[in-house]
């Protein structure tokens, strides 16, 4: 499927078309077919939050044309004039174009053009040199060659895999050591090139490496998930080279092979016991590297960075945080599991698949490209859960929105009696839930009597015991005893046992038989 949204963002960055084609995989007509259609719609980058690929699919509607049969250039003859001194490659589009009109054929544009013949320079392996423009592009690489950190528990060697990132205007490069070369490391990497430069470059050219690029073939090109979402949050373009094409960035290639004998072959009989030590070195020498002055020209590496610096974009204000994306299906207890920890998910999104987006501190839950909801992402033991109200059915919820505390709130707004008739309906059961029913009862007697008389009523129950139930305060309630005047009230202290008769009444007793 063609991605719109990544079209209208990279448009939105000023790419070419061409650059655009390449990145997305996509013929350059269909790229002006979108760009078009989204001109005619009122739809530029950025687009709502709401709107999802599917919707922004159907807001365009890209239509088929009719196939249209193009005049193909003669690219041996554009290779061989191209060898003349003075002879470029639009001149020759244009008379290419020319030869097209007097024949009555329809003439590619100039950027399809260019393709055709750089496809002939690849499959012929001819050479041609590109000039490149300062600021437009950085190419990055893995090193082919190690270097090793010395492990000072137990003395072996551990490979350590070189990362570099070259400008190819200027030549400037830039290098640093990972014990990985997983997502992280490689994205870490584009992080710090980014800093060392001192801004960023219109576009990124990267091999098809597995951490970089999820699929390119012919007619699409997917990148993983946290590369591309780096390219939106630092403003450029990922644009990765043609399968098996080395040459297209045969800078950085160069690069690679300058250094590996600068730097790693120099360092080759030093010993590192840590990263941050190999690392410093490799600066140290990555300064020498760049400040070499040219052998077929005058200045340096350093010389032509201070050109080109003016052309890169400024960073960011805040650093890219790195994210891992992952694929969950929705559980029937409405939550995902991702890293053994459980979040919930509306409930209407049960057995779909959604996107999940894991930082630091944040784990994001997407459908279609829309967030659907976020969780404070949870560490320590195993299958815990966060759960949201809002995430359930309507009859889960109510379930759970009473609980002993709510209860006690809403009897502490009555009065204080009232507030501990309910904490002991409470406490009296070997579970809290127990009691809810109870409390609920309770609580309800003021809206058939009132607030005031269920208070009095409490207060009545505990001048007659210390446990207090629902009956005896119903009982109290419908025979009104709570009206009775403060005067009136049994004199008797309360017993902790309930209602008892008492050491005079047994004397009584006692007495009577006596007489007897």
């Amino acid at each position: 499927m063609t991605n719109y949204r990544e079209i209208l963002r990279l448009n939105k960055l000023g790419i070419s078309k061409a650059q655009i084609a390449a990145g997305c995989g996509c013929a350059r007509s269909t790229i002006q077919r979108v760009l078009q259609r989204a001109e005619m719609c009122n739809l530029t980058y950025p687009l709502p939050e709401e709107m999802t690929d599917r919707h922004l699919a159907e807001a365009l509607f890209p239509s088929v044309g009719e196939t249209v049969d193009y005049k193909l250039p003669d690219c041996e003859y554009v290779h061989r004039e191209m060898a003349k001194s003075g002879v470029t490659l639009n001149l020759l589009w244009l008379e290419y174009c020319e030869q097209c009109r007097t024949a009555n054929e329809i003439s590619y544009q100039l950027t399809q053009f260019k393709k055709y013949y750089r496809d002939f320079v690849v499959s012929t392996k001819a050479t041609m040199h590109i000039n490149h423009k300062p600021g437009e592009l950085m190419q990055v690489d893995w090193a082919g060659d190690t270097a090793h950190v010395i492990n000072t528990d137990t003395g072996e060697f551990i490979t350590a895999y070189v990362f570099v990132a070259s400008l190819p205007y200027s030549g400037y490069a830039y290098a640093e050591a990972f014990f990985s070369m997983d997502t992280e490391c490689w994205i870490c990497a584009h992080v710090n090139a980014f800093n060392f430069f001192g801004g960023i470059t219109r576009i990124i050219q990267c091999d098809n490496l597995k951490t970089g690029v999820t699929k390119n073939t012919r007619s699409e090109v997917v990148l993983n998930k946290s590369y591309q979402e780096m390219a939106e949050h630092y403003g450029t373009a990922i644009i990765p080279c043609r399968v098996k094409a080395p040459k297209d960035k045969g800078h950085v290639e160069g690069t690679v092979g300058i250094i590996s004998t600068w730097i790693l072959a120099a360092l080759r009989n030093q010993q590192f016991l840590s990263l941050h030590e190999l690392n410093s070195a490799m600066r140290d020498k990555l300064t020498e590297f760049n400040n070499k002055p040219f052998q077929r020209k005058e200045g340096s590496r350093q010389i032509a960075f201070g050109e080109e610096k003016l052309f890169l974009i400024p960073l960011p204000q805040n650093p890219f945080e790195l994210a891992t994306w992952k694929i969950a299906t929705v559980q029937y207890n409405y939550h995902i599991s991702v890293d053994f920890q459980n979040y919930s998910v509306p409930y209407e999104y049960i057995k779909q698949k959604v996107d999940v987006r894991q930082t630091r501190n944040i784990v994001e839950v997407f459908f279609e490209g829309h967030r659907i909801c976020s969780h404070p992402r949870l560490y320590g033991r195993k299958g815990q859960y966060s759960t949201q109200d809002v995430h359930m059915p309507p009859d889960h919820r109510k379930f759970v929105e009473w609980n002993g505390n709510r209860f006690r709130k809403w009897a502490e707004k009555i009065g204080s009696n009232t507030a501990a008739v309910v904490e002991h309906l409470l406490t009296s059961h070997p579970v809290e839930q127990q009691g809810y029913k109870s409390c609920m009862a309770l609580l309800k007697l003021a809206d058939n009597y009132s607030i005031d008389r269920l208070e009095a009523a409490c207060k009545k129950a505990f001048s007659y015991t210390t446990r207090p139930s629902l009956k005896s305060v119903q009982t109290i309630l419908k025979s009104g005893q709570d009206k009775l005047p403060v005067e009136e009230q049994p004199l008797s202290q309360p017993s902790p046992y309930g209602f008892t008769r008492g050491a005079a009444y047994y004397a009584a007793v006692r007495r009577g038989d006596n007489a007897e």
